[in-house]
């Protein structure tokens, strides 16, 4: 089946993919959400359509540049949920002329920028920092959350859509005790945001975004829509958080092996920073590790055991470490699966999928 990669190859498990989505689209119904996937992950119009297939017409992105691509392939309901770059006005009022388009601001500046140079409507998202603790609005802060809406209230081709947040601490909480209580100090804040707003503007939406949370938690109230991403994909990460299992996974790097080292017991392959980013995890006693070799398995992939880790990267060589087994049985040119740490990152950096039924499916580039 992959006789045919001679370097490092991202693979790409359709089929789980599409059950990922299939999931969260069924609980987004069940639930009475409106699914807006984040997708800066996939980057792909191949499986932004598949969401299109089961009836989800609007999505999110992280750039303008991002929108634009997605935009071609006919998406007409896009949130760009990135601080808006004023100095990309020519790219907004393009976008904004051809489809519905949301932005996320945080100060006067970028509403009074909008106000002077967009020439057509947008829809805007006031970003609140909920305990990430990167950059938004602090939700207590009601006297810059005041100032800004004034702003906005003032300018006649802004919309105020609501309050958008991205609970990123979540990426910090293992297992679903955890994780259910960073969603319930995140939605504490938004829904005192809504309340305290109600009146001033009853339409007003909430709007947050993050994988642990929509995936492990089964309540959302007081919220209208969620921003999801990684979940198409899943990683290493989202298992060790407690967001997935192992065979949620829908993406793997197949590595050429071009040296061993039974000395130390390493393998070396061709697949480094350039390709899965360095972004690490580690084992509880403290080691850390870029990535974990995977066996294939009856038409699927599955974590080694015993676990043989990436120890390290530099830009075009992956250290992994295993145990003098593996070592044994592997041979120079043959390749080794690696399950990535952060799928997004690998993504990125890879810029095209292989599926295994050996189709290519290019990204944005």
């Amino acid at each position: 089946m992959f006789d045919d990669i001679t370097s490092p190859t991202l693979l790409l498990d359709a089929a789980k993919c599409r059950a990922n989505i299939q999931r969260m689209v069924e609980k987004c119904r069940r639930l009475n959400l409106r699914l807006r996937p984040h997708l800066k992950t996939a980057q792909s119009h191949v499986v932004a359509r598949w969401f299109r297939e089961l009836g989800i017409e609007a999505i999110t992105v992280s750039s303008f540049q991002m929108a634009d691509y997605f935009a071609e392939d006919g998406w007409q309901d896009i949130t760009v949920a990135f601080p808006v770059n004023i100095r990309e006005m020519e790219r907004i009022n393009r976008l904004a002329g051809k489809a519905k388009l949301g932005v996320v601001v945080e100060n006067t500046e970028s509403v009074r920028a909008l106000q002077a140079q967009l020439r057509h409507p947008v829809s805007v998202w006031a970003k609140i920092d909920i305990g990430n603790g990167r950059t938004g609005l602090l939700p207590e802060d009601s006297e810059r959350i005041d100032a800004l809406l004034d702003e906005v209230g003032r300018a006649s081709n802004l919309r105020f859509s609501g309050f958008l947040s991205h609970a990123g601490q979540s990426y910090q909480a293992r297992g679903k005790a955890a994780i259910t209580e960073v969603h319930r100090q995140s939605l504490a804040s938004m829904q005192l945001l809504r309340e305290r707003y109600r009146q001033r503007f009853p339409s007003l939406q909430v709007s947050v975004g993050d994988t642990p949370t929509a995936s492990v938690v089964q309540a959302f109230p007081g919220v209208d829509e969620i921003r999801p991403g990684n979940f198409v994909f899943y990683d290493l990460m989202q298992w060790q958080i407690g967001s997935c299992t192992p065979s949620d996974i829908a993406v793997a790097m197949a590595c050429p092996v071009v040296a061993k080292h039974p000395a130390r017991n390493e393998i070396i392959l061709h697949g480094g920073a350039i390709h899965f980013s360095k972004d690490l995890l580690t084992f509880p006693n403290g080691t850390p590790y870029y990535g974990l070799a995977a066996n294939w398995k009856g038409g699927a992939w599955e974590v080694m055991q015993p676990k043989a880790y990436l120890r390290g990267l530099s830009q075009e060589h992956g250290m992994l470490k295993c145990e003098s087994a593996l070592l044994e049985r592997t041979s120079i040119g043959s390749l080794l699966l690696v399950l990535p740490v952060h799928s997004c990152l690998t993504a990125d950096a890879m810029k095209k999928y292989r599926t295994l039924e050996g189709e290519w499916i290019r990204m944005m580039e």
